[in-house]
């Protein structure tokens, strides 16, 4: 475990003397590698790739055999659907429907628009609400070409003709850019950290080195994604993570740097123990949350593996950042690192008495020992409660119909739905080959068609090269209904097996491959978590040489991390303050997020888990007692814990602020998990069991438990002021 007794001539202390007697250079060399690396890595980039297809899964296949026999019918499209009070015969509304055809239709980047009026299958029985396909004739089209689009059709709505244009281009034209969250993000990390250390230098530092490792994180990111692909929201999601615990990183490190300066240190030495100490620990807590992301790669999903290599790579370059731009810029900054002070009141004199003198942190120490089984018996109830939603989880992919309801996309799911049921945004798409004696697909779409749950059924065609068929079935629920997805298991479970050669029928579409990618991330979630909590293990075990502590923290972070899908559960997909939050309506938990919170969380709550940690075993070792470690490591790291929870909370609640539904889930599940492993983990739990633990604490195969090694200091509050 990383403690003040570190070596001050290993590596680590060699590389600290470096950085602080060659900070010029050091600094030269990031700014100038940042700068380089942004200009390739935001100008020549990968662009994103968001196709979740792929595998072995039942609508792979059929998306497969339908790229394969049916190129033509591969483009993107968007679905214009119109609402007339006066009916869409209307010769004014004809007009006007058919001036935004025109426009559609004129665009570059689209096909042929077929008109409804040309289609009496386009338009309802009550002639009042209408739809057709706007074919795109270019699969990379771009936002800015898509957003015209999208505006024509909003400015043409009025006089009782409501349109709208839906399709994932155009959901993702109108879907505006996150906006000012990151800013408003580190803004709050400011003023928290300004609080915190009392000084415009010292709260400087922390934001400098983030907002740089950042910068260069993700522009190496974009590099990394020619080589191995990432979805659009990868860059979303490694900016709060990056920014984080970067500010997280630089803190603990800043905040060791200031305890030594204040015990006479050279601002030399302070930087060199500052980093064999705070240093070692942030190598191991970024160590661990690289290991935990790379876990994803277990899902056996392409893109998941390109969001962990991604992620990871942001999060490599924080970690680089904090062992070497902080000691320069401690090199920079030296007794200046309490310049531009917060006036700060004076009114606990010396001469006060010693409860008056104690601060927040100590007090707290000391209730926990007194009421160690309530306190670990609360917490755990507390955190089991919290967790309980989490057995009803439902994931999906979100749809239309779960953006908000100003959107054109919205509109026009609403306005098809209206009109010919809420399945026609959700087809189901059969596909086979044909034997060489000539095969039929009508037995088996009039199976689909005798479904329950089947509102229509298309007839089957056949491809040109005649080697494949294909037929379209519209479910009565829509894309995020759970009946949805039961009958999609129902039609391949039970329906096409025993239909003449339904067998050879794969079925797919978007809604089947969102439901393929639901199921595969549920049955496979499980082994993600146990070869991340085992990697975890077997590192905490190694850097705090005992199983119990371990072990202990597996568990725990488990505890917290349950706990916070739990309140996500609740509140996006119960809908608890759902719409306060920012959340247009009731939805079931977007697929990847769970999947991605978990190894991100179980690797920063090892953050807190190392800092409190290595107090406490530094405490033990030198008293041999339990208790009195426990209480001096709690009141010793409190500030600095909660200082960082602080940072990371209101990084992740900025994402409440944008636009993007699975990124404000995220965000709020990671801010819940670190208020509740700063809080009730770190604050009540881990001291409660590591009291009632005592000696078995420090238990190692083969290796007897740390003995005192020198006196206690005499009061805890003098080494506890950061």
């Amino acid at each position: 475990m990383p403690t003040e007794t570190a070596r001050p001539d290993g590596a680590l202390a060699g590389l600290a003397r470096f950085c602080h007697r060659r900070r010029r250079l050091v600094l030269l060399a990031w700014i100038v590698g940042v700068i380089a690396v942004a200009a390739a890595g935001f100008g020549l980039g990968a662009d994103p790739d968001n196709d979740f297809s792929g595998g072995d899964s039942g609508s792979a296949q059929a998306q497969s055999l339908m790229e394969k026999h049916f190129p033509e019918e591969q483009g993107d499209t968007l679905t214009l659907a119109i609402k007339a009070d006066a009916g869409v015969d209307d010769p004014a509304v004809r007009q006007q429907v058919e001036e935004v055809l025109a426009d559609l239709s004129d665009s570059p980047v689209t096909g042929p628009v077929v008109s409804p009026y040309d289609n009496d299958q386009l338009v309802t029985e009550d002639r009042r609400i209408a739809r057709t396909t706007i074919p795109l004739t270019d699969k990379e089209a771009t936002k800015d070409e898509v957003k015209p689009l999208v505006t024509t059709v909003k400015d043409a709505s009025g006089d009782g003709v409501t349109m709208g244009l839906g399709g994932d281009k155009a959901e993702k034209a109108e879907t505006p850019a996150q906006g000012p969250a990151e800013s408003v993000g580190v803004l709050a990390a400011a003023v928290i950290l300004f609080v915190a250390f009392g000084s415009l230098v010292a709260m400087g530092l922390p934001i400098v080195t983030a907002l740089m490792a950042i910068l260069g994180g993700i522009a190496l990111m974009k590099l990394v994604g020619h080589i191995v692909p990432a979805p659009d929201f990868t860059v979303l999601v490694s900016a709060l993570i990056g920014l984080g615990v970067g500010i997280d990183y630089a803190l603990f490190i800043v905040t060791r740097y200031k305890e030594k300066l204040e015990s006479g240190q050279s601002p030399e030495d302070a930087t060199v123990g500052a980093l064999t100490t705070a240093g070692r620990a942030v190598l191991f807590a970024g160590t661990t949350v690289v290991i935990a992301l790379l876990g994803l790669v277990t899902m056996g999903q392409r893109l998941m593996t390109g969001v962990a290599v991604a992620a990871s790579v942001t999060v490599l370059v924080t970690m680089v950042a904090a062992v070497t731009l902080v000691p320069a810029f401690l090199g920079f900054a030296g007794h200046r690192i309490h310049s531009l002070r917060l006036p700060r009141r004076t009114a606990r004199g010396a001469d006060a008495p010693s409860a008056e003198r104690r601060t927040p942190a100590e007090r707290w120490a000391g209730v926990v020992p007194r009421r160690l089984l309530a306190a670990a018996a609360g917490a755990v109830t507390g955190l089991l409660v919290l967790a309980a939603p989490a057995l009803s989880m439902r994931l999906s992919l979100p749809d239309a119909s779960v953006q908000p309801h100003d959107r054109s996309s919205y509109t026009s799911y609403e306005i098809v739905s209206e009109g010919f049921g809420p399945g026609y945004g959700a087809p189901l798409i059969f596909a086979a080959e044909l034997d060489s004696a000539g095969g039929d697909l009508a037995p088996a779409a009039d199976a689909v068609a005798g479904t329950d749950g089947i509102a229509h059924v298309t007839r089957p065609r056949v491809s040109e090269d005649g080697e494949a068929a294909t037929f379209m079935a519209f479910p009565e629920t829509g894309y995020q209904d759970e009946k949805t997805a039961d009958l999609v298991h129902e039609l391949r479970d039970d329906v096409l097996p025993q239909s003449p050669g339904g067998d050879s029928v794969r079925l797919g579409g978007p809604n089947a491959g969102a439901i393929d990618f639901a199921d595969e991330t549920s049955s496979r979630l499980p082994f993600m978590i146990a070869v991340v909590i085992v990697l975890s293990l077997v590192l905490l075990v190694a850097l705090v040489r005992s199983v119990t502590i371990a072990l202990q923290a597996a568990v725990m972070n488990l505890l917290s991390i349950g706990a916070a899908y739990g309140v996500l559960v609740a509140v996006v997909q119960w809908g608890w303050l759902g719409s306060a939050l920012g959340f247009p309506t009731d939805m079931p938990i977007t697929t990847w997020v769970p999947m991605m919170m978990f190894p991100v969380l179980f690797g920063l709550s090892m953050d807190y888990e190392v800092f409190l940690i290595s107090r406490v075993r530094e405490e033990y070792e030198r008293t041999g007692d339990t208790r009195t470690a426990v209480t001096r490591g709690l009141a010793r790291t409190a500030k600095v814990i909660t200082a960082a929870a602080a940072i990371m909370i209101a990084v992740f609640t900025t994402s409440l602020l944008g636009h993007d539904v699975s990124v404000k889930q995220i965000g709020l599940g990671m801010a819940v998990a670190v208020f509740i492993d700063a809080t009730v983990i770190r604050m009540v739990l881990v001291p409660a069991v590591m009291e009632l633990c005592g000696k078995s604490n420090w238990w190692m195969p083969g290796r007897r438990a740390p003995e005192k090694t020198s006196p206690p200091p005499a009061e805890v509050g003098e080494e506890a002021r950061v």
